[in-house]
């Protein structure tokens, strides 16, 4: 095929993103955004979810080691756009805006949107306490009982992170995180809203945050932050592709899990 073909002329990255449209598509109409009909759902929705918060900062916080000085002697980097930008979005988060005038995290305002609810916290916080132990991850997700779907989905987030492959833990950041968080909120924020008014405050906080922070500002950061990692590189793509789809083919596994998960509490009461 010749190298003019309007295949070849296609940005590297739009062709990325019309690859994964379909696996897109399947987790934006995933049927555990139709469960969420009772606060038990709900707590079991966020009682899974917050470890995708936790492991989302992870991917964050991973990136920006990898972009910026962080260590001591420091010394620049050598991508200064992604430098720039993961540095923009760490800034809000992991020190957004509260509801009271004051500063958080994401993770932070997700377990309190959880105890607002009545959400069980127990497993997040013994998690964290065992990580704060000095455990890894994959022990700490064991040790702290976490809920099997959670833990399966974080340790394959811990696995790209842990593979040291900046433009692989770029592409799961942006196409697996960023990029998709807009769509996957906002098509069950309204109904939450709907169905608990004043009840879950927080937590629609949370995600109509999400929803305006990622949608304008991040997305877009995010997206020229991997096209600089991967430049005209066809391998770096191809590594993208199947770090996404391996990102996203988790999530969907996630979402099967509280699904199997509520319908199984439903029958069992």
């Amino acid at each position: 095929m010749s190298d003019n073909s309007p295949i070849q002329s296609i940005p590297p990255l739009l062709r990325l993103q019309a690859t994964l449209r379909p696996l897109r598509d399947r987790l934006l109409n995933h049927e555990v955004y139709r469960q969420l009909q009772t606060l038990k759902h709900v707590r079991l929705f966020m009682e899974h979810h917050v470890f995708a918060v936790w492991d989302f900062m992870s991917l964050l916080k991973s990136l920006q080691r990898h972009l910026t000085g962080v260590i001591l002697p420091w010394l620049p980097t050598e991508n200064r756009l992604s430098r720039r930008l993961i540095n923009e979005i760490v800034l809000e988060e992991e020190s957004d805006e509260d509801m009271e005038g004051g500063y958080t995290s994401h993770f932070e305002l997700s377990r309190a949107a959880m105890q607002q609810c009545a959400a069980d916290t127990s497993k997040i916080d013994q998690f964290l306490n065992r990580l704060r132990e000095r455990q890894p991850v994959p022990t700490a997700l064991e040790t702290a009982n976490v809920p099997k779907a959670a833990r399966t989905f974080v340790q394959t987030t811990w696995g790209i992170v842990e593979s040291g492959s900046v433009h692989q833990i770029a592409a799961a950041f942006t196409l697996g995180r960023e990029e998709l968080i807009p769509d996957m909120f906002r098509s069950f924020l309204v109904d939450l809203q709907k169905q608990f008014p004043n009840q879950l405050t927080l937590l629609c906080y949370y995600l109509n945050r999400h929803v305006q922070l990622d949608e304008e500002h991040h997305t877009p950061m995010a997206l020229r932050m991997l096209t600089e990692l991967c430049t005209e590189d066809d391998s770096k793509w191809q590594e993208a592709e199947q770090t996404v789809n391996l990102a996203l083919n988790a999530r969907i596994d996630l979402w099967d899990g509280v699904v199997n998960q509520g319908l199984a509490t439903e029958v069992i009461s």
